[in-house]
């Protein structure tokens, strides 16, 4: 496939679930889908545009939302294509692109921990740095700052 056919022949394949595509400097494009269909979407550019590597997972709080973007390269073609979502923030979650990149659970796991977006069906999704136990995301734009004793985690028994 050549770059410049990768996003229309993906919005004529997921015509309901390609939302908007734009042209960003330095990558093919910047593609929002539909959270529902990321497995679906991320299936076809692995298989079938040959996006074989997931090298970012990321979140970001606007408040009111929350966003998650995928870069993916492709080695045949040589160019990233960013990918990405709009969660709302009472309830952020997604279904993990582990499946299909099993470089992609380490992402998602930061990205768990850091914005607190869920990736549902994830095999391990817990803390990567901060410690178990800790009930904040220390990203969100939400987080207030609290006494330190309120901050404190509970011991780890080993």
């Amino acid at each position: 496939m050549r770059p410049k056919d990768v996003v229309p022949e993906m919005q004529r394949t997921f015509p309901d679930s390609v939302l908007e595509a734009s042209d960003r400097q330095g990558i093919l494009a910047r593609v929002r889908i539909e959270p529902r269909a990321i497995l679906p979407i991320c299936r076809w550019l692995r298989d079938v545009a040959g996006f074989c590597h997931c090298s970012l997972v990321a979140g970001i709080d606007w408040v009111e939302t929350r966003e998650v973007l995928y870069h993916l390269w492709s080695d045949e073609m040589k160019v990233y294509l960013e990918l990405f979502a709009i969660l709302p923030s009472d309830d952020p979650h997604i279904d993990s692109v582990g499946e299909v990149w099993r470089g992609a659970l380490w992402h998602e796991r930061e990205t768990w921990d850091l914005v607190g977006i869920r990736f549902d069906h994830h095999p391990d999704l817990r803390r990567l740095f901060m410690p178990e136990g800790y009930q904040y995301h220390p990203l969100l734009k939400s987080l207030e700052l609290h006494e330190p004793e309120e901050l404190e985690v509970k011991a780890r028994h080993v």
